[in-house]
């Protein structure tokens, strides 16, 4: 029996269930926020939702194929439970981490979009070369 290649189809198998899974539930509950942030205008929000679906994709599957390759020694079923496990936890761990960055980008993008409803004003990265996106609008206490 070829342990290596049931390892690689079972590597595989879980990485892309489990990205689609990520990516779905990401695209799905993702929308209303980047309507938020881009005031209203839902064709903008849908059409960047869609890419950084792509992109989620992109670069979860590319990982997932990049490290597909393993040096360890796979002859028997535990070593071949033991090498799975070190390879998808690698996944799970990168998932959660690209999950928890969108959603920092996310909250970071939405305080500043409830900034500007607020003061009634709007970022122009063109007025704020030094900072690159760090906006502040002083807003009085009520």
């Amino acid at each position: 029996m070829n342990y290596i290649l049931i390892l690689y189809t079972a590597y595989l198998l879980v990485t892309i269930v489990l990205t689609v899974w990520v990516a779905h539930t990401l695209f799905k509950n993702g929308q209303m926020f980047l309507v938020d942030i881009f005031h209203g205008n839902k064709e903008l929000a849908e059409a960047v939702n869609n890419l950084l679906w792509v992109g989620f994709y992109l670069v979860n599957i590319g990982y997932a194929v990049y490290t597909l390759k393993t040096y360890d020694l796979v002859d028997n079923t535990r070593q071949l439970v033991e090498v799975l496990s070190l390879k998808l936890g690698a996944i799970i761990l990168i998932l959660g981490g690209m999950h928890f960055m969108n959603m920092f980008i996310f909250f970071r993008l939405r305080k500043r979009a409830l900034i500007d409803k607020r003061g009634n004003n709007h970022y122009d990265y063109r007025n704020d070369p030094e900072n690159l996106g760090t906006y502040r609008v002083n807003i009085p206490n009520e």
